[in-house]
């Protein structure tokens, strides 16, 4: 995947691994493993504590393509004053929201991808 410059930022902050807290979570979701609609960043401000705050970036093509998003990642991380980013490359599931955009309990209408697989390992259940 080509990089730009605020992609080169991103993955050289996660690179540096473990620096302390706050830490930023970055996770990509999509109808499928291969182009990634949604990101979520989410700040642990401490040990033991719910993620706050959390904000979503979606897109109609592969958000980790946009160098405009991946700026704005990088401006919320700083507001936040995270110290560690913690992000994986791969897409971690369905940008769709269980309980909000589909009953609970149930799989996504819209992305039949995703039904029956591991989110994490993307393998068959």
């Amino acid at each position: 995947m080509a990089q730009g410059n605020n992609r080169k930022a991103l993955n050289k902050r996660a690179r540096k691994g473990n620096k302390g807290f706050p830490v930023a979570t970055i996770a990509f979701y999509g109808a499928d493993n291969k182009t990634a609609t949604k990101l979520v960043c989410a700040i642990i401000p401490y040990e033991d504590v719910s993620p706050e705050p959390m904000r979503k970036w979606f897109s109609a093509t592969d958000i980790r393509k946009s160098e405009l998003i991946l700026k704005e990642v990088l401006v919320f991380m700083n507001e936040n004053d995270a110290q560690t980013v913690s992000m994986v490359d791969d897409i971690i599931g369905c940008p769709h929201e269980e309980g909000i955009d589909y009953p609970e309990g149930e799989h996504c209408p819209h992305c039949l991808y995703w039904k029956g697989r591991e989110r994490f390992t993307d393998s068959l259940l």
